[in-house]
């Protein structure tokens, strides 16, 4: 971690008000008492065309059913749109901020709702209908959001896909999903490089084959680049989108229809498609938002997530839409295209609340204080983190030089399964603590076990994170396979959720997340599975073997480290090879820091591989490697340190 200078001590306890104490310890009191009455109160929350008359119809036991506000009718889209046209019709709903800081464009309201019914129109002209799968691969644009929530109009399920995806994984989720549309661009701006959006679509549809599914593609035109179109199955969204009506009936959809699926990294080498449905996650992202964010009408908000992930999910879209803030989208990189850019931003639209992730916050500290002191920040109120565990020093940095130590943090752990935050401080309800996550929010019921799922009584200790009971944000399954879906969430402790992750508690029940328990590894905020990583070096066929790991990372907060042993020392490829083919098959994001061509890897007697003892050994940890009884060949080691050693030397 870089370091930080000497600053004044931080005032854990600041400014609690006790009225929004009590009011939030009402809260609690209700969740716990009479939960059903709790949530049809919260359900108010968004625009139902039918209010429901039950709230939570779920368990975690046997087969897994996970059902909320069962009877209630809605659409996404008009919470978000329509319900503000009448008040607040003609104020700013959406700002988009070019790299280019002369280029900006504001939405209102109205003009976004127009948007929105023209796209949902034109993807009805395509023959999209009601629980059709629609890819959306887009940068941080206005038509981004836009796609969103057109297919919430006509009760379409939007796939998001992230940018850096290869296309090989573009095209194993284009088939899983099953997606006949994907809305892409001709290429996006990342800093000075151009990302191929349309050539990479075009290079995973022939990967996918007649097994996929996709139709037509719209095109939106981003940089003007040319690229190659195909007739009959490309759209231009600028010719196809305009000429359609600016208005749309939506789609009158049932609170358990499908919003969205999102993919997500686990344990095993397929990408997890996460079932998020209507009612539930509305509520979830709406009751989220205010706890944790505080944001009100006419506030100014920015997340600067990707829409390609759960919190450019909640946070910039579904959430913040839904309370009535207007949204801030950046298409920039974090200091581009200079240091500062993002303070500009803030000052420049009056953004009052920041929310960011821990990744972001370590390489803004290493611009330097000198940075963020020359613009004023003085219209922000609240700061929000989330996507990795944020060190004290950072929270510390975050808290008095981009905060002014007047905004509280709200240090938020969740995840792409939860829908929205689930472990966060209620700004002026509780004391701050640096590096925690603080508190189950209203309505969670939160508990540490050991690692053979057994509960471990309250107070201080160290142990699994898992949930006893549902939430409406909680995923119902992973598409087309729920097997997966129980086995993952649900058998580690019968009867409750398994987040994953491993967690300390402290005697006033807040909450660290010390990290994952699984083969998950957390770069900058993106989930990879170790499996992902070694499927794609198992297609080299001079590699017998391979093993992926996480260590820390000043930045990254982790970093990936792969051990690989080659079938023929004549024959080990190089590790630029291997580096390139994980960036073709997993994408650019998940490059390893580190490749080491050893001659084999520890495993137990029953073949599996120890990675607690490679972690230590990337990590360089080499005298204290904990109990190796275990393994079938303890002579493995030694080896394996003194081919790392001898390595690191060389480069």
């Amino acid at each position: 971690m870089t370091d930080i200078p000497d600053r004044p001590a931080i005032r854990t306890l600041i400014d609690v008000d006790p009225a929004k104490a009590q009011q939030v310890a009402v809260l609690r009191a209700q969740a716990a008492s009479d939960p059903e009455s709790f949530w049809l109160d919260q359900a108010r929350r968004i625009e139902w065309a039918t209010f429901p008359t039950t709230a939570s119809n779920a368990t975690f036991d046997g087969d897994v059913s996970i059902r909320w506000f069962e009877d209630g009718v809605l659409n996404a889209s008009v919470s978000c749109l329509d319900r503000h046209l009448s008040t607040r019709g003609d104020e700013a709903a959406l700002i988009w901020q070019a790299d280019d800081t002369a280029v900006s464009r504001t939405l209102t309201f109205r003009d976004l709702h127009a948007e929105v019914c023209r796209l949902a129109n034109a993807l009805r002209s395509l023959g999209v209908k009601r629980g059709d799968r629609v890819a959306i691969h887009l940068p941080m644009v206005v038509e981004g959001i836009a796609s969103m929530l057109a297919c919430a109009r006509i009760g379409a399920v939007h796939v998001v896909l992230f940018g850096g995806f290869s296309p090989e994984g573009i095209a194993e989720r284009l088939i899983d999903s099953g997606a006949v549309t994907v809305i892409t661009c001709d290429t996006s701006r990342r800093g000075a490089k151009r990302i191929q959006h349309k050539t990479s679509i075009d290079a995973a549809l022939k990967q996918a084959g007649t097994i996929c599914s996709v139709r037509n593609i719209i095109v939106v035109t981003v940089t003007g680049d040319t690229i190659p179109m195909t007739e009959g199955r490309d759209h231009r969204y600028d010719v196809l989108v305009p000429q359609q009506s600016p208005a749309c009936e939506p789609e009158k959809m049932r609170a358990e229809d499908i919003l969205f699926l999102l993919y997500t990294s686990g344990s095993t080498g397929k990408p997890k498609a996460m079932v998020h449905t209507t009612g539930g996650y509305m509520v979830w992202a709406a009751c989220t938002t205010d706890w944790a964010l505080s944001l009100k009408p006419q506030d100014v908000h920015w997340c600067t997530a990707d829409i390609a992930w759960i919190t450019g999910h909640t946070y910039v879209v579904y959430g913040p839409f839904a309370t009535g803030a207007t949204t801030v989208i950046y298409e920039g990189m974090l200091g581009w295209p200079q240091p500062g850019r993002w303070w500009e931003i803030i000052d420049r639209y009056q953004v009052a609340c920041l929310y960011t992730a821990p990744t972001a916050i370590r390489a803004l500290i290493r611009e330097g204080d000198a940075v963020p002191e020359r613009y004023s920040l003085a219209s922000l109120r609240r700061l929000a983190c989330a996507g990795e565990p944020i060190s004290p020093d950072a929270w510390e940095w975050f808290y008095n030089v981009v905060g002014h130590q007047r905004c509280p943090v709200a240090d938020m752990w969740w995840q792409t399964e939860t829908g929205g935050g689930m472990l966060c401080l209620i700004p002026d309800a509780q004391p701050m603590k640096p590096g925690w996550a603080t508190t189950p929010l209203p309505g969670l019921n939160a508990v540490l076990t050991t690692e053979k799922g057994e509960t471990i009584p309250d107070g201080p200790a160290e142990g699994a994170l898992c949930f006893t009971t549902s939430w409406p944000g909680q995923a119902r399954t992973i598409w087309d396979d729920h097997k997966r879906f129980r086995e993952t969430c649900f058998t580690f402790s019968p009867g409750k959720y398994f987040a994953g992750d491993g967690a300390r508690r402290d005697e006033n029940g807040y909450y660290m997340i010390t990290g994952r328990m699984d083969d998950v590894i957390n770069v900058s905020g993106h989930r990879i599975g170790t499996a992902e990583i070694e499927d794609a070096v198992a297609t080299c066929h001079a590699i017998s073997e391979a093993a992926a790991v996480g260590i820390n990372h000043d930045l990254k907060g982790q970093g990936i480290v792969v051990f690989v042993v080659a079938r023929s020392s004549k024959t080990a490829p190089s590790v630029a090879l291997l580096s390139g083919i994980i960036a073709d098959r997993v994408g650019r994001y998940a490059a390893p820091e580190l490749i080491y061509i050893v001659s084999d890897i520890p495993k137990t007697r029953s073949g599996k591989i120890v990675r607690r003892v490679l972690r230590k050994i990337a990590s360089g940890e080499t005298e204290n490697l904990g109990d190796l009884s275990s393994l079938a060949d303890p002579a493995v080691v030694p080896a394996l340190i003194k081919a790392v050693t001898e390595q690191n030397a060389d480069t």
